[in-house]
Order: C-alpha cells, then structure tokens, then sequence
C-alpha cells in the first residue's frame, strides 16, 4: 500500500484488501467496508429522523430490508442492462453474480425508487415523505461507495496535468482525474445540504422539495463529471454522450418535475400521530447522530 507525492502528482498504489481472514482465505476489501459503513450509519440517522418527527422507530428496519434488497437487485441488473447486454442472452446466470463486481448506481436508483412504492402501500407513510427522508441517506451512501471506488482505483478519470492529479499504478502511470473523489466530495457536500433543509426548513416546504433537489444537483454534477471519466465499456466511444450521462438526464427530469408538482406540507408527525405506538420495541439508546448532530 502506497500513497506519495511525485513531481507534484498523487501516486495511488492501495491494495483494495484491506486483509485476508485466516483459514477461510477471503479478503475483506474496503469497498465492502464501505457498503458496510453506509448500511450502519445510514440506519442510524433514519432512527434518528424517525425519532426527532415522532414516528414509530420499527418501521426503520422494514425500510432497510427493503432498499438494501432493492438496491443491490436494481444495481446489478442495472449494470448487465445497461453496460452488459449480451449477458442476458448469452450467460444468463451472471446476472446473479454481484459477487464478480458491476454494480450501476442508475439502476440502483431505480430499484430503491420502486421498492418504496410498495413500502409505503404497507406502512401509513406518504411516498415523497419517505423519499425526502431516504434521500439524505442516500447521498452519504453514495460518497462512501465512491470512496470505495477510489481505493478499487476504479471508475478513474482521463489524463490530466493538474498537480492533484492521480498516478493509479494499478492501471497505468499516467495522471489522472480523481473522479470518484470529485464525487464523494460532491455527494457529502449534499448529504450536509439536504440533513441541513430537514433539520430547519422541513416545516416550510413541501412534501418533495429534498427529493427534487437532490435528483437534479445529484445528477447534474454525475452529467458533468462523466466528462473526465474514462468509459466503462467500449460501445460507449461511439455515442455522443456516455452511458452515465444518458442515465443521469431522465433523473434530473423527473427532480424538476417534482418541484413543479410538489405534494402538500405537511404537520410533523401527522401520518403516524393516530397510528404510531410508543416505541417500546427499541430500548432507549444513544445513537451515532444523538453523538454528533450535526449542522
């Protein structure tokens, strides 16, 4: 593992391993941790949202069964759909293998999208309520996945000259753009953002104000930052813009569609003030956002 500075260049020689488990011989890899991190504290800060708006604390650990199974469903299909085609006709059983790597946050975004809708037909919780919530969580999952990517050395970006350009040894030793930390920084920059507009002004906007902000600032700097992203796959070359782009404009549609057309405003706790029990199924516990509050 090595990071140094050479003639004014990052050189970027981590081990994505971070080690191997005795016996069993499996590494544990930072990108791994990194999921694992943004599962733990994005649980932590829905109890926190779902403790402050005085909702029933339960219903948080539904919602994570349901984004994380949607997610990585959404993902991986999203990424054989759209970089990976043929695997459909040709090898049909990869598209299983989440395991070999491929994972598109487009598709992602889809799947947790859909797995919402049948989420709030189960609970009393209206659907660009929960999405306001979720997507503040979502936004730090996304900069520590791509901070995962960074210590993959994956998902790098074209040659550059500038001095904070990235040498990944792994690849080649050329300079390059750090995108996947452009895109950490960008994506923790709105997760402080959005958790800042709840924590203040959620009493003021209306039901999908975070939601539409979030899917056009989100995918307006992905639109940018595939510039000076290499392409993943070679079909891309041939297209006017690359995958990701093309992906990212349905999303930043549908944001300013939803601040056009926004839902009611609504009163804190309303949709569960005649439902929601007293939370005796959670002992009182002192969680990672009651430590930190941040903002």
């Amino acid at each position: 593992m090595e990071f140094k500075v050479v003639f004014n260049f990052i050189v970027w020689d981590i081990n994505p391993d971070i080690f191997v488990i005795p016996i069993l011989n499996h590494p544990i890899r930072w990108y791994g941790v990194s999921w694992a991190l943004a599962l733990l504290l994005g649980q932590q800060i829905m109890f926190y949202i779902y403790k402050k708006e005085g909702r029933a604390q339960r219903e948080v650990e539904r919602l994570t069964i349901y984004v994380v199974i949607a997610a990585l469903i959404g993902a991986r299909l999203g990424h054989v759909l759209f970089y990976d085609p043929v695997v459909f006709s040709q090898q049909p059983l990869r598209i299983l293998a989440i395991w070999e790597g491929g994972l598109a946050s487009h598709g992602a975004g889809i799947g947790i999208l859909i797995a919402l809708y049948f989420f709030v037909r189960k609970t009393n919780v209206k659907y660009l309520w929960i999405c306001d919530r979720l997507v503040i969580v979502t936004a730090l999952t996304a900069s520590l996945i791509r901070l995962g990517n960074l210590m993959n050395s994956e998902m790098v970006g074209i040659p550059t000259t500038l001095p904070w350009g990235f040498i990944f040894t792994s690849i080649d030793n050329t300079p390059r753009h750090p995108a996947q930390l452009y895109e950490a920084i960008y994506c923790m920059l709105l997760f402080f953002f959005l958790l800042w507009i709840w924590k203040t002004k959620r009493q003021d906007v209306k039901q999908g104000f975070l939601t539409g902000w979030f899917l056009i600032i989100l995918f307006s700097l992905r639109f940018m930052v595939e510039f000076i992203k290499i392409n993943q796959v070679l079909f891309e070359d041939e297209l006017p813009l690359n995958m990701g782009q093309l992906l990212s404009i349905p999303f930043v549609i549908t944001g300013i569609i939803i601040l056009l057309f926004p839902g009611k405003k609504e009163k804190i706790g309303a949709v569960y003030a005649a439902h929601a029990k007293p939370n005796k199924e959670y002992p009182k516990r002192i969680s990672i956002m009651d430590m930190f509050t941040v903002i």
